[in-house]
């Protein structure tokens, strides 16, 4: 029997890829300069501008090629997932696309524009606890009762498989980064990407960065096991899972150099950066690489070229 992360492999993420054209956008990759205060002293930063995909973030990438998997008569029944919200809104747009109904539970820590913008997309949506695991127990509960089809936002491989597209266009973009930071909530975007990227540049480093309050793969991997976080104390409520999955641990554990932790505060500073220096609007989630390099927590040499993804669009770090 294949073991889940077997089903995360290059041969795979290219196919996703084929099967995503015309689906999702080629987003930019930014050069970051000229600017009044450096990312990274003596080091080229290129910012690879997720945040501008469609829906506001690269979780349309994994929810596509989920439901590309799953049979006709199983979509019939509709779609449920959870989210903190940009997952939802990429399985909302993926349902859009395929005409079907969409359930998104959501904690109570979803920003209202979030779900405004969910709505916006034809899905139903229902708020359940406090923080993305209630949601999803809520999601599982009515999968289960309706028959829908249910998207886990890190744990499916199918999912990891999409985003994993995103490491194919960086290194497509810039054949010749060698450090990568990649901003983790379960681990769904950092498995998939670092599966690509150490396939077509097997010296690439990977630093996922995770919130203080929320150090779900940090303390998973200092555990040798996957652990649930006893509380979750962040306001970036997409990068706040209480656990992950063991085919995220497993992922990073074999691609990722390091994990570093990033305070609320340092998010909130990186997001004002992005949009004072660049005029990006990125969300506090979306904003946890840039954080990582400003607090120097990134190792880099002057020489080496860092590119940091922009994950997630929005205004709540931006006063």
């Amino acid at each position: 029997m294949m073991l889940a992360r077997d089903m995360v492999n290059f041969e795979r993420i290219v196919a996703a890829r084929q099967q995503l054209t015309g689906q999702v956008r080629l987003t930019p990759m930014l050069l970051a300069q000229p600017l009044r205060q450096s990312l990274l002293e003596s080091s080229q930063v290129f910012l690879k501008l997720e945040c501008l995909q469609i829906t506001g973030s690269f979780k349309a990438r994994g929810a596509l090629s989920s439901l590309a998997r799953v049979s006709p008569s199983q979509l019939r029944r509709g779609v449920v997932t959870a989210s903190g919200g940009n997952h939802g809104l990429g399985v909302a747009y993926a349902g859009w696309r395929a005409g079907i109904q969409t359930t998104v539970f959501l904690p109570s820590s979803t920003p209202a524009a979030k779900a405004e913008k969910l709505l916006s997309w034809g899905a139903e949506v229902i708020r359940a606890g406090h923080v993305w695991d209630d949601a999803n127990e809520a999601a599982l509960r009515f999968a289960s009762l309706h028959g829908a089809h249910y998207v886990h936002p890190f744990a499916d491989p199918e999912v990891v498989v999409g985003q994993g597209t995103l490491g194919l266009e960086i290194l497509e973009q810039q054949p010749e980064v060698d450090v990568l930071v990649v901003a983790i909530g379960g681990g769904g975007l950092i498995s998939g990407v670092s599966v690509a990227a150490r396939a077509l540049r097997p010296g690439i480093r990977i630093i996922g960065v995770e919130p203080v309050g929320a150090p779900t793969l940090h303390d998973s991997l200092r555990a040798g096991r996957v652990i649930e976080l006893a509380q979750i104390e962040t306001a970036a409520g997409t990068l706040a899972p209480r656990r992950t999955a063991q085919l995220n641990l497993d992922l990073v554990r074999a691609h990722v150099e390091q994990v570093v932790l990033v305070s609320d505060d340092q998010m909130r500073l990186a997001a004002q950066y992005l949009w004072r220096e660049l005029g990006v609007a990125a969300e506090l989630s979306g904003a946890a690489a840039v954080a990582a390099l400003l607090s120097g927590l990134v190792p880099a040499q002057p020489h080496e070229r860092v590119c940091a993804i922009v994950c997630g669009a929005g205004t709540d770090g931006i006063p």
